[in-house]
């Protein structure tokens, strides 16, 4: 399996990310020999639900080791004892799980700054290494299984089916699973656009409250992510809707429907900014870093796909599939520089040339996200 850019800290920490993205295998990996509670396992799951002390019994006294609890938001209330165990016998917890929602609703203990929160993204670009085939990743996407998938497109239906199954239905999130299966389609058609949710509701023939629930329930499942807008000492009048982005786009692909009139670029465009949006995701989760990913959009209509700004730095990225760059290319940009000078500005094209341009870092694709850690640690 591929080497991952996130490296565990030294103390007790939560690992949250979806179903599919490597969780286990990293902590297998990284952890070696460590004690592993499978809360997806329904005797062990039962034995905890009916008394979390007994989760003390399953760990030598004097061990020093790691302790890995999978999926642990099947059994909240575990983490009271996790929290005790820390504090008394000096254990070290790594705590995983593709849903955060239980424990925000429950309003368990978070362990009170004990333990570092890391999350685990589908595969970068840099971490594929040689394997990385831009063409494949836009098709697929970048989840392990999917990526090295005979079958992908198989392999990513059965993803989203088992997901409307075993997350939603199983964690009793939506009876009806008909309309939100409606909604997640109409909300594909957000994808990287400017989200409406009273145009995904009538598409979905869904009650817009609803849909507002469906959407706290694709962000608790870390399915989907929503940008908001950059207006930081913003001249120009800003528009106020987030952005929407699955989180992978070989679970767009999978999701969004796809009919005789629609062209190419109305789902490849669309693809290529997701697939940028999860690089960025994976590399700055998985370095580390201190960056807020947003974008920059006025009413007006001058646009920047992404603004990352924060502890570690403020870049601009746009995107097109484009492989010859116009003039026009490079007006949102121009028009961002206005504002805010001091940002980094970076196009990625579709072509195969690298350069400079009205002060613009002008990058294939492809090359961009293979650099992206360089990049964005500099």
């Amino acid at each position: 399996m591929y080497s991952r850019l996130l490296k565990p800290p030294e103390k007790s920490f939560f690992l949250f990310g979806p179903r599919g993205t490597g969780k286990s295998t990293w902590v297998t990996d990284q952890l070696g020999e460590a004690i592993t509670i499978d809360l997806l396992h329904g005797p062990t799951m039962l034995e905890l639900l009916a008394d979390s002390s007994r989760l003390e019994a399953r760990v030598p006294s004097k061990y020093r080791g790691w302790v890995v609890i999978d999926e642990v938001q099947k059994v909240p209330a575990v983490l009271d004892e996790v929290h005790r165990l820390i504090e008394k016998k000096k254990f070290k917890f790594a705590l995983t799980g593709s849903s955060a929602r239980k424990l925000r609703r429950a309003g368990v203990n978070l362990l009170a700054g004990r333990a570092q929160t890391l999350a685990m993204h589908p595969l970068t670009a840099s971490e594929l290494g040689a394997d990385f085939d831009i063409r494949k990743s836009i098709q697929h996407g970048h989840l392990p299984l999917a990526y090295l998938s005979k079958d992908p497109r198989a392999f990513l239906k059965n993803y989203v089916a088992t997901y409307l199954k075993e997350e939603v239905q199983q964690e009793g999130l939506t009876r009806n699973l008909g309309a939100f299966a409606r909604f997640l389609e109409s909300a594909s058609f957000s994808q990287g656009s400017l989200l409406n949710m009273t145009d995904v509701a009538r598409e979905a023939a869904v009650e817009r409250k609803t849909v507002e629930d469906y959407f706290v329930i694709l962000d608790d499942l870390l399915l989907a992510a929503r940008l908001r807008p950059f207006a930081k000492r913003a001249k120009r009048a800003t528009v106020a809707h987030p952005k929407f982005f699955l989180f992978d786009v070989g679970v767009f692909r999978s999701v969004r429907p796809r009919g005789p009139l629609d062209s190419d670029a109305e789902i490849d465009g669309p693809a290529l900014e997701t697939l940028v949006h999860q690089e960025l995701r994976g590399v700055i989760d998985g370095l580390q870093l201190e960056y807020q990913i947003t974008f920059w959009r006025t009413r007006g209509g001058e646009e920047v796909d992404f603004i990352l700004y924060g502890e570690d730095g403020f870049k601009a990225f746009e995107v097109t599939r484009a492989n010859r760059l116009r003039g026009a290319d490079f007006d949102g940009l121009k028009a961002f520089r206005e504002e805010y000078p001091e940002a980094e500005r970076f196009l990625l094209y579709g072509g195969e040339r690298e350069y400079f341009e009205h002060d613009v870092k002008v990058m294939p694709v492809a090359n961009a996200l293979k650099k992206l850690p360089q990049l964005l640690a500099r």
